[in-house]
């Protein structure tokens, strides 16, 4: 039995076959064709949903030749689950044909609309405790029914990128999920499209999509898209979610209290909680988990970006094989590249510092590799202060897992053992979610069952006490210039 997951990203499309422990069977990638035949505005960023498509497309075609290759049929697919953007739009007309190119989640040009959506919906805000942003879904729609009325007027439904690939795979573009739906202004608590959004932004609750739990099946593989992919019509089509949801239930986190850490060009912090965690600050905002958990989570500035802007000649594997005899380091750092911070604290302003001389250049790149551990744990205290669980063990992805020295430096600041995942792909983590509620009967067993580990690295006891005392004079250093 086997299930396949669907990434719809930004630069390309990738697919992967699972079958029911985890082990990739098939997996492919494609490009996305860019369109783009004129610039478009500052702030502005738009694509062709059909160049989605035609990339699903060959994606569906080369998995499925490969299962044949090894006597595979793709009856024997499950399910399917897809994953895409947060806050991408599109606007479908009465064929179920896109109107005009979606609204990309990384434009911003609502910034207006934003306003008005959160003066309107103030009641939402204070429940779900996060602002709507320019970038939102709903904050587009309000542009485009303010800047672009023809469009606005003659569409039929206004869904998301995830729904229009899952549209294209059963004919039924009329459901998302409600991890989608946060971004369009869904009542996460109450399970419904709230009144403002018809009383007072006069945007009828009809041109929205109906909201059901990730893993729910919506319908199954249509005639046409048999054809096309050579896909079984046997095969059913849950509903998805958000690619940052996938991609964290790709690590294996799955119960309450469990985190992960991913280590990219920002480190970028979620979790599992039973309560709905709120941050008046707007540092954190909170997905629903399909079991009736919450997802919080949140981005800070900092992560591996300082290595690459402070070492970027050096080879940094060299560098780890130095790095251990050197820490604790006598130095502090706050390794902010650009300016401006978003988690722990919120500061446009907020500029990297650097306390201390190094002796060396193996210190001083350990020195950088502490300061995101300690941006790190400072994050994990303030998430405990707004009410969540943490536990002994933290998840951790990204290209900053990778060095088995960072690990060890970061368990050892955060005195918890960090976990390192075979595979970390939301293409992957929709596979988990496909099977979710189709072979197993929620999404926690799916993923316990699903997910292995790569490595565990515990925190080594002779450290705990000098990063204590050095992560001490790390938040005095931070309050001393106004940092949180």
């Amino acid at each position: 039995m086997y299930f396949l997951g669907l990434d719809v990203g930004t630069q390309g499309v990738r697919a992967v076959i699972s079958d029911e422990v985890g082990e990739l069977i098939a997996k492919s990638s494609r490009p996305i064709a860019s369109d783009s035949k004129k610039k478009l505005p500052e702030r502005w960023a738009e694509q062709a949903p059909l160049s989605w498509w035609e990339g699903v497309s060959l994606c569906l075609k080369e998995v499925i030749a490969s299962l044949r290759e090894k006597g595979i049929s793709s009856q024997e697919i499950k399910a399917i689950s897809v994953t895409s953007t947060s806050g991408t739009v599109l606007s479908l007309g009465e064929g179920d044909e896109p109107l005009r190119k979606a609204i990309m989640y990384n434009d911003s040009r609502a910034v207006e609309e934003a306003r008005l959506v959160n003066e309107a919906g103030k009641n939402l805000v204070a429940k779900l405790g996060y602002q709507f942003k320019p970038s939102f879904a709903l904050s587009k729609i309000l542009w485009l029914k303010r800047h672009e009325p023809k469009i606005y007027n003659r569409t039929k439904r206004f869904i998301h990128a995830g729904d229009f690939i899952v549209g294209k795979l059963t004919g039924d573009y009329s459901t998302t999920d409600t991890s989608n739906a946060l971004k369009t202004g869904y009542d996460l608590v109450d399970k419904r499209w709230p009144r403002f959004i018809s009383r007072d932004l006069e945007i009828p609750h009809r041109l929205f999509p109906e909201v059901v739990t990730p893993g729910t099946p919506i319908g199954s593989i249509s005639p046409a898209c048999a054809i096309e992919t050579g896909l079984s019509r046997k095969t059913a089509v849950t509903a998805g979610t958000t690619d940052g949801t996938a991609s964290l239930i790709s690590t294996g986190v799955a119960s309450p209290g469990e985190w992960v850490s991913t280590v990219g060009t920002t480190l970028v912090v979620k979790g599992i909680s039973e309560k709905l965690v709120k941050d008046k600050e707007g540092r954190v905002y909170c997905h629903l988990h399909p079991d009736g958990f919450w997802l919080p989570g949140g981005a800070s500035s900092v992560g591996g970006e300082c290595l690459k802007d402070r070492f970027a000649d050096e080879n940094l594997t060299e560098l780890d094989r130095h790095v251990m005899d050197k820490v604790p380091t006598h130095l502090i750092i706050y390794p902010l590249v650009r300016t401006g911070e978003r988690f722990p604290f919120v500061n446009p302003e907020a500029e990297g510092f650097i306390i201390g001389r190094a002796r060396d250049k193996y210190e001083l790149y350990g020195a950088y590799l502490e300061g995101v551990g300690l941006v790190e744990r400072w994050i994990y205290e303030l998430l405990e202060e707004l009410g969540a669980e943490v536990g002994e063990r933290i998840w951790t992805a990204g290209g900053g897992a990778k060095s088995r020295e960072w690990l060890q430096i970061r368990a050892n600041i955060l005195n918890k053992t960090l976990i390192r995942p075979k595979i970390v792909e939301s293409a992957f983590g929709a596979a988990i979610v496909a099977a979710s509620r189709t072979v197993y009967p929620n999404l926690i067993e799916a993923t316990r069952k699903m997910v292995r580990v790569d490595l565990e690295v515990a925190p080594e006891a002779q450290a705990l006490r000098p990063y204590e005392v050095k992560y001490r004079k790390f938040r005095d250093a931070c309050r001393a210039i106004g940092y949180g």
